[in-house]
């Protein structure tokens, strides 16, 4: 076995990729601390190809070195927005009919096991922050909450884990 050259790998250009259909999906970081955890989510929206990323609160934006460490130039292909407020946020997503679903240990959360998307539907998934978790602000208004199984000592997953996991999952049942 033979591992592939970059050049084998057939990605779209950036011009490209920004025409290519996207899943319907906008990733929302709320209040995110770390640098590196915003250019992984960035990194990660790229390889979903998803709609945008919001971020919000003290969530760092781009251009800034430590951001592109991590996400490795998909600030350049993925479309991002800055909201001071996570209330603006929602309410732009609402306005545009996004289901708001948040990922979060919560009472009746919905395992991510059980959760099936429907394909007609518009998402915009919030992640949270690091230690405190999405803000009470988001879960008052939530549409879903989704929890992702979890079966060792840890309480938590790194939020880029998260978001890799919740990503894949939505794009493996949406394009069953």
């Amino acid at each position: 076995m033979r591992k592939l050259k970059l050049d084998e790998l057939n990605r779209p250009s950036i011009e490209e990729f920004k025409q290519q259909e996207k899943l319907p999906i906008i990733v929302v970081l709320d209040n995110v601390r770390s640098l590196h955890n915003v250019g992984s989510a960035f990194r990660t929206a790229d390889g979903f190809a998803v709609e945008a990323l919001y971020l919000c609160g003290i969530t760092a934006q781009p251009p800034h070195r430590e951001i592109e460490k991590t996400a490795l130039g998909a600030t350049q292909s993925i479309q991002w927005k800055y909201f001071e407020r996570v209330a603006d946020a929602l309410e732009e997503l609402k306005t545009q009919s996004y289901q708001i679903v948040a990922i979060e240990q919560a009472e009746n959360s919905v395992s991510l096991l059980d959760y099936q998307p429907e394909s007609d539907q518009k998402f915009a998934l919030f992640f949270g922050n690091e230690v405190n978790g999405v803000s009470d602000e988001v879960m008052k208004e939530v549409d879903t909450c989704l929890e992702i199984p979890q079966f060792g000592t840890k309480h938590s997953f790194n939020i880029v884990i998260s978001t890799g996991i919740v990503l894949w999952d939505f794009y493996s049942k949406l394009h069953k």
